[in-house]
């Protein structure tokens, strides 16, 4: 026998222990002998590639286009835009590059070196607009303690970069962007998001404004999980942009940009998981169903047929058929679980006879015979259900998660009790510090459907009538 112990021993309850463990002992990724970094696991990988997926065709459709610039910019290029140099200074790794002159930094984002570019691109109104995406990895220099997809020196991300000709088609599509990014979150990963303007003081160094999409986890944290910049015309001053309009005349354009990075993985990581281990949607799971047969001999070989059938049954899916020996089929059910396969399915003597199998639903652990004719159509609509099901939980985990205090005692309260607060806020760049300051919390972003209803700032008491979440966070 060659099983080992490799269960989780932390529950879910205690987040800052589970989590790491989820991640290593699920082999979705591990830690790197490189500080700071982490190497994603071929499991961990096939998740990010869904994304990724999805995602690529839902902007092609937009007109975006794929593209790739260098990894190293130069450090006159960061200089160019005052506001974005100083909102990044802290994170850039920097080269010292003596045959050039200028240090050069390790991408911690791409508008600069993507800007110079469009200033030799863009000449005309009818080059515009342009709409680009790169797939890409960023670095930015954390000091704190490495947190595997949540915090880390290196990570994947896209970010998409477009230019206009005026400022009312850029506002559109930075939120048609953002409009993407939660339906990537909510359908797709099945987790819930909020979907607002950050702050003037939590908004992207350099831009008019951000939009965002925020998540909550299940310890109290929100965790932006998406942003979407309107740049206004700051860059295209900056770099040089601009195009000769219709009227003959020089405009300089209007810019965003907008990205998403791997951390939406931690992300369903914290938010589906369970003690037992991982829980993946299966609109992004690697492996969306494991058939083991449980084999004691006399009947071995039917039983090891039948798994193939139903294998071949289901090759419209990603089906991984464990017949590994060495292993009892309950070691077998415990690894799968944590790894969050989304169904399991088992076959033994008494199911050959039967001529069914048992399906198992990783979200809920229900069980059910399905006569083996009946296996596509009941896998089928059995996945479509864990995905909305999923979501669905994590709606009603997030609705009773905010509260509305009236008071500057009862945020605090809430705070420390991890909780979601959603009031008044004056929208002080002072004030907001001062939130800060006093409870940990950060604002999470200003939701766009607002009441309307004027009353006092939860903090400085000054009359307003925009409502705002504040948070602890990651």
């Amino acid at each position: 026998m060659v099983e080992k112990a490799i269960g989780i021993t932390a529950p879910k309850s205690r987040l800052d222990e589970w989590y790491p463990q989820a991640i290593v002992k699920a082999e979705i990724a591990d830690y790197s002998p490189v500080k700071g970094c982490m190497v994603i696991r071929p499991h961990g990988y096939g998740m990010w590639e869904h994304i990724q997926q999805y995602f690529d065709g839902r902007i092609k459709k937009l007109g975006v286009k794929n593209a790739y610039f260098p990894l190293f910019i130069p450090e006159s290029f960061f200089k160019k835009e005052a506001q974005h140099a100083e909102g990044f200074a802290p994170e850039v790794a920097w080269i010292a590059n003596s045959e050039e002159g200028e240090r050069l930094a390790i991408r911690p984002t791409s508008e600069t070196i993507m800007y110079d570019m469009y200033s030799r691109w863009i000449r005309s109104y009818r080059d515009l607009p342009l709409r680009i995406n790169q797939w890409a990895n960023v670095v930015r220099w954390e000091t704190k303690a490495t947190k595997l997809f949540l915090r880390t020196r290196e990570f994947l991300w896209q970010e998409g970069h477009c230019v206009y000709e005026t400022d009312e088609e850029c506002a559109k599509e930075t939120r048609l962007y953002l409009e993407e990014y939660q339906k990537l979150c909510e359908e797709v990963l099945g987790v819930a998001v909020i979907a607002g303007r950050k702050t003037e003081h939590e908004k992207f160094a350099g831009a008019k404004y951000t939009l965002s999409v925020e998540a909550f986890m299940p310890d109290g944290k929100g965790l932006q999980m998406a942003t979407s910049h309107h740049l206004g015309q700051n860059f295209a001053k900056a770099f040089g942009i601009s195009y000769l309009g219709k009227d003959e005349e020089a405009h300089l354009p209007y810019q965003n940009s907008w990205g998403i990075s791997t951390r939406t993985i931690g992300a369903v990581i914290m938010e589906h998981g369970d003690d037992k281990g991982v829980v993946i949607p299966p609109a992004i799971a690697p492996i969306h169903c494991v058939v083991i047969p449980i084999l004691f001999g006399k009947h071995d070989e039917a039983i090891l047929q039948k798994a193939k059938d139903i294998q071949k049954k289901l090759k419209w899916l990603q089906v991984e058929l464990d017949d590994r020996k060495g292993y009892t089929p309950g070691w077998k059910y415990n690894e799968w679980e944590m790894k969050g396969v989304p169904l399991r399915i088992e076959i033994g003597p008494k199911d050959i006879e039967k001529n069914c199998v048992v399906v198992i639903r990783r979200d809920t652990g229900e069980k059910q015979d399905v006569a083996c004719k009946d296996i596509v159509s009941y896998v089928k609509a059995c996945l479509e259900d864990i995905q909305k099901s999923m979501l669905r939980k994590s709606k009603e985990r997030m609705a009773k998660s905010i509260v509305h205090p009236q008071n500057w005692e009862e945020v605090v309260k809430a705070l420390d009790e991890r909780k979601l607060v959603l009031g008044l806020f004056c929208g002080k760049i002072e004030c907001e510090a001062g939130i800060k300051e006093k409870t940990g919390a950060t604002s999470r972003n200003i939701p766009f459907d607002q009441k309307g209803q004027a009353g006092k700032c939860l903090h400085c008491g000054k009359e307003t009538s925009t409502e705002i979440y504040f948070s602890k966070g990651y």
